[in-house]
């Protein structure tokens, strides 16, 4: 018989409640080249996600796959070092199966990080970009099918996908600290092909600022756990039909490690403030 999606969650549950202790209340996703926020983490406890039940595997370069549990900004917290995405295969109940765990788990509060092609025409490599709203341009919604009252409402609101709070409050470090820190919609696809020049062209002119394969199924669940989400993007190429230098996973990992320490004074400084 084919366990449920409850089933499978609290399996997991379960096993990270035998293997660590204290359950935290906010989780941290981490993109490509930003895996090394961990670094600054007093680590507690590290979990293997091939360890973990249920879990898939991260197949993509620069993501290490672990769970980790620590502490950052003097709060405790659980960050994922390595994601999940649709282009590897999955389906959207996988990719976004970590984070239904970390809701059951206690979590009320997500940030997610990832590595975005800039088509906004004042945004620099190597900026940092505070998700304010997403364009949803994947063909599936990790919501399809059968909704369970117990995780979320049938028709969740989005209007408030990214907290307006936690944006305020990441503005005025940036502000304390003299960081050029810029402000946008991400614009969520499939991949793993880079955009085109036109396709940026058209994302930029239905309203996106950047563009990735990530973070939109996972802020999409969260909001439907009732979670509040706070989004960085680091600004690692550039597209258009003005650029015509094309961008390689390489030189994106590269750039996201390159403006990886203004992400991590952002973000340490706002859990030291929530």
């Amino acid at each position: 018989m084919e366990k449920s999606l409850f089933d499978l969650i609290k399996e997991t549950e379960n096993y990270i409640k035998s293997r660590v202790e204290k359950m935290p209340e906010i989780a941290v996703i981490l993109g490509s080249g930003l895996g090394n926020l961990v670094d600054h983490m007093d680590v507690v406890a590290e979990l293997p996600y091939k360890e973990i039940p249920n879990f898939p595997i991260s197949t993509v370069a620069g993501h290490a796959g672990k769970l980790i549990f620590g502490n950052l900004g003097g709060k405790y917290i659980m960050a994922m070092q390595g994601r999940f995405h649709y282009y590897e295969g999955y389906d959207m109940k996988q990719v976004t199966f970590p984070v239904r765990v970390m809701k059951s788990l206690g979590v009320n509060t997500l940030f997610v990080s990832n590595a975005a092609g800039g088509m906004n025409k004042e945004f620099r490599v190597g900026d940092v970009m505070i998700i304010t709203d997403q364009i949803n341009l994947f063909p599936e919604n990790p919501l399809r099918g059968r909704n369970f009252e117990e995780l979320g409402p049938r028709f969740p609101s989005m209007t408030e996908a990214y907290s307006h709070e936690l944006i305020k409050k990441a503005d005025e470090i940036a502000l304390e600290e003299n960081i050029r820190i810029m402000h946008g919609v991400y614009v969520g696809t499939t991949g793993p092909t880079f955009e085109t020049p036109a396709e940026y062209e058209y994302f930029r002119i239905i309203g996106g600022d950047a563009v990735g394969m990530s973070t939109v199924p996972e802020v999409i669940v969260a909001n439907h756990s009732g979670m509040r989400c706070f989004g960085v993007s680091v600004i690692t190429d550039l597209g258009g039909k003005d650029i015509l230098i094309p961008p390689s996973h390489e030189e994106v990992t590269k750039a996201a490690e390159t403006a990886q320490p203004v992400m991590t004074k952002i973000i340490k400084k706002l859990l030291e403030r929530i």
